[in-house]
């Protein structure tokens, strides 16, 4: 084994996969390189669970059944081989061609992860103070549950979540969260040995999976697609070329990421991913995400009469609506690029590599501008034909090869120079574009902040008429309020003066809020008259209150509680009905006539003076009776007494 660490290049010697493992945990690389991962065997899948987050595992020779011999690899990019050719000198090309953007990342993980939040620890078995525990770890659990609800929210990932509900907590909780380990490094942690636990666990594919380490490796070797993808329960998947011409249509129900990822595989390289939504959906986005592919989002999301648009132009009928969303997401995406392609097309028509079209287009879309990405090809090209032209036995030195060589190195100088100028021209034109981008920039980042500014200063004076409008209908409420009380005030006191009637101080119910509610509005004095609307409810500790304050009577319609009566008739305060005196009532305001009212308080004064006279006859004679009975029971004691005394004399 060797290591690249910094570009320095280190004999490590031979390690077993054990003190291998151990190893790369230590040093946490970024790739593991490979020539063929066929070597491990078996042990595979527990190698690439062993791997630290970040580390990749790269096939240096390629994807399983397009692979090329290290040699080959090497002579290509430039890297001088030894004459012997054993295990070091493998593992050195593998870990030099991977530090080159060469071979393909091997995929066992799905872009999903499983978070599980569980107790930490076995309740046990016991009363009281084990349910109180038992009872804390839930609630532990459904706070850690929220929290990283919380966090992935905060963090716009999506998720699925299943909870076990337990004593008002949670006794467990499962995400199901579709982003890679990496994506949640440092956003949820692990948690082992304490009241809860937090284990993550990436989802494994059921097939590995192949993915280019450089977009321009893949260009190379494959066909390069722009496929649109309609996900859901049947996902729609559409494949065309970069010429537009449609390559493969296909949809299935519930097709897994990683089907989904093998079937477009096997038709070629994506280098766009489209769909015909806005925002672009997560599954969507994690397809574009594992081919290192650019993602195409509509500016707003496609109609159906636009899409069905899209297809007359192709001439093609689909099976289905999810063939029909994807077909229209892939050539919608064509049709936003079609433009540059064609310049394209003509540029290479003119440097005659209009058979490297498809290969140029893809990496100009990859991020290249047009002048690299046909250098790249040009050199590519030409280093290959000078390796074929290389005779397999000793070359010779004579003049006519040297002559050769001299020619290829003028025309390749002649064209690098027409390129280096053509590269100065676009470079010119790039810099006087960024130059009005600037300025425009410039422009918009001051009208920006005056408009900022100026939102800011309205937002704040919003705020302020809020806060007075909001002032203002409180003060008109109280205004309206005490108007009212005024009013009441005034009328109960005009009747008061003319003596005609009594006015009587109403009270919706006989509870103590509305005591103090009539005492704060117009006053409670001795003498006064109450009409109570509803007296229902009301208990002996009231009726005692009222008897203090030095009621006068008290009119009611519908009957006391009994208990009330009882006070108001010991304490000899008046009581009555409505019916009984001819109360008038206008809203809040009631009034009595005087001379009923002090002619039923008379009578029934008197009749209670009446009860209280017989009643104190009655105790009388009930209490001479008692007497009566007690001195003749008395008198028979001893009458006994003594006529017992005498029979004991007698004896």
């Amino acid at each position: 084994m060797v290591s690249w660490f910094n570009g320095k290049l280190e004999r490590k010697g031979e390690f077993t996969l054990y003190r291998l493992v151990r190893f790369i945990r230590t040093k946490r690389p970024d790739i593991v390189a490979i020539d063929s991962v066929t070597e491990l065997g078996d042990d595979l899948r527990r190698f690439l669970r062993a791997l630290p987050p970040g580390t990749k595992l790269v096939q240096v020779t390629g994807k399983p059944g397009e692979q090329r011999t290290l040699q080959s690899l090497a002579k290509e990019h430039g890297i001088r081989t030894g004459d012997r050719f054993d295990p070091y000198e493998e593992a050195k090309l593998a870990a030099l061609l991977a530090s080159k953007g060469v071979g393909y990342e091997v995929l066992a993980f799905e872009d999903e992860v499983i978070v599980k939040v569980t107790r930490g620890r076995s309740h046990g078995k016991g009363g009281w103070s084990q349910d109180r525990y038992r009872k804390r770890v839930h609630n532990l659990v459904r706070d850690k549950v929220r929290e990283i609800e919380d966090r992935l929210r905060r963090a716009d990932i999506p998720f699925d979540l299943e909870t076990e509900e337990k004593d008002y907590g949670l006794a467990r909780g499962e995400f199901r969260v579709y982003a890679s380990r990496e994506e949640l490094a440092g956003l949820i942690r692990p948690m082992r040995g304490g009241d809860v636990e937090v284990r993550i666990q990436p989802v494994e594919r059921a097939e590995l999976g192949f993915a280019p380490l450089k977009k321009e490796e893949a260009i190379r070797e494959r066909k390069s697609l722009i496929v649109g993808i309609d996900p859901g329960i049947t996902v729609g998947i559409a494949a065309i070329d970069l010429d537009g011409r449609i390559v493969a249509l296909h949809s299935e129900r519930n097709m897994p990421v990683g089907e989904v990822f093998r079937f477009i595989s096997e038709l070629g390289h994506p280098v766009i991913i489209a769909t015909d939504v806005s925002p672009a959906p997560g599954f969507v986005e994690k397809i574009a995400r594992s081919f290192k592919a650019q993602l195409f989002v509509p500016r707003e999301s496609l109609r159906v009469g636009e899409k069905n648009e899209l297809l007359r132009d192709l001439g093609i009928t689909v099976d289905d609506d999810h063939q029909r969303d994807a077909l229209a997401a892939a050539y919608k995406a064509y049709l936003r690029i079609k433009p540059k392609l064609e310049r394209i097309d003509a540029r290479l028509r003119e440097a005659g590599l209009s058979k490297k079209s498809d290969e140029v287009k893809a990496l100009v879309i990859a991020g290249y501008n047009l002048g690299e990405a046909m250098q790249k090809v040009t050199l590519r090209e030409r280093r290959r034909e000078e390796e074929k032209e290389e005779p397999e036995t000793e070359k010779s030195f004579d003049a006519e090869l040297y002559l050769k060589r001299i020619r290829e190195l003028e025309r390749r100088i002649e064209f690098l120079e027409r390129e280096n100028e053509e590269l100065r021209e676009i470079i010119k034109e790039q810099r006087k574009t960024i130059g009005k981008l600037e300025r425009k920039i410039a422009d918009y980042d001051e009208e920006v902040r005056r408009k900022v500014l100026r939102e800011r200063e309205l937002e704040a004076k919003v705020k302020r008429i809020e806060i007075l409008e909001k002032q203002l209908r409180e003060a008109k409420a109280v205004i309206e309020r005490l108007s009212r009380d005024l009013v009441q005030v005034k009328r109960m006191n005009v009747i008061e003066v003319r003596g005609s009637a009594v006015p009587l101080k109403v009270l919706k119910v006989l509870s103590w809020d509305e005591l103090e509610r009539i005492e704060r509005e117009v006053g409670l004095r001795r003498g006064d008259v109450l009409f109570v609307i509803n007296p229902a409810g009301a208990g002996k500790a009231i009726a005692e209150e009222l008897v203090e304050k030095g009621i006068r009577a008290i009119i009611t319609e519908k009957p006391l509680p009994e208990v009330v009566r009882e006070v108001l008739r010991e304490a000899h305060v008046p009581f009555f009905t409505s019916e009984e005196l001819d109360v008038k009532r206008i809203d809040e305001f009631a009034v009595v006539e005087r001379e009923t009212l002090e002619r039923a308080i008379g009578e029934l004064l008197t009749r209670w003076e009446e009860e209280d006279r017989e009643r104190e006859a009655e105790k009388l004679l009930r209490l001479v009776e008692e007497y009566r009975i007690e001195r003749a029971r008395e008198l028979k004691r001893k009458a006994r007494e003594e006529l017992e005394e005498e029979r004991r004399n007698k004896r």
